[in-house]
């Protein structure tokens, strides 16, 4: 499995507008220069983003974005599959269930459950809060 940069920029948006949380809303241009990615991409990021409601958008001279929920309340799965779509290693395992005409003679099946098992118990158990702990831990040199 690989993530794209879509999915590991929109992960390194939200933790920087949470880095940056003041109560007042962060900009794109901002984090675009602390991130050192096209504004023009995070825009197109952020629009996923907002359009989720994971973000809110403050319009004005003044505007930018807000995180809707507090840090703990992001996982680094709800926002991966937001967007990059399923995170199966295969397709058989994209949907609740599995319609492949093989699965129940498969014996590989078992390999990619359990590498999907582990890829869900990761991510769905790492929060936006524990990021930000992390990149404390570091003196905020992370890199995503």
């Amino acid at each position: 499995m690989k993530i794209s940069s879509k999915g590991r920029y929109a992960l390194r948006l939200m933790l920087d507008i949470a880095q940056h949380d003041n109560g007042t809303p962060i900009r794109i241009k901002d984090i675009s220069m602390r991130q050192e990615i096209s504004d023009k991409y995070l825009e197109q990021i952020i629009s996923i983003l907002n359009k989720a409601g994971y973000v809110r958008s403050i319009r004005g001279p003044q505007g930018g974005y807000l995180l809707t929920r507090l840090p703990e309340e992001y996982t680094v799965g709800m926002i991966l599959r937001l967007t990059e779509g399923s995170l199966a290693p295969v397709a058989c395992l994209e949907s609740d269930v599995n319609t492949c005409d093989r699965s129940e003679n498969c014996v590989t099946l078992r390999v990619w459950e359990k590498l999907k098992d582990a890829i869900d118990g990761v991510v769905d158990h790492i929060t936006l809060a524990d990021l930000l702990e992390w990149s404390r831990e570091g003196g905020d040199n992370y890199c995503i």
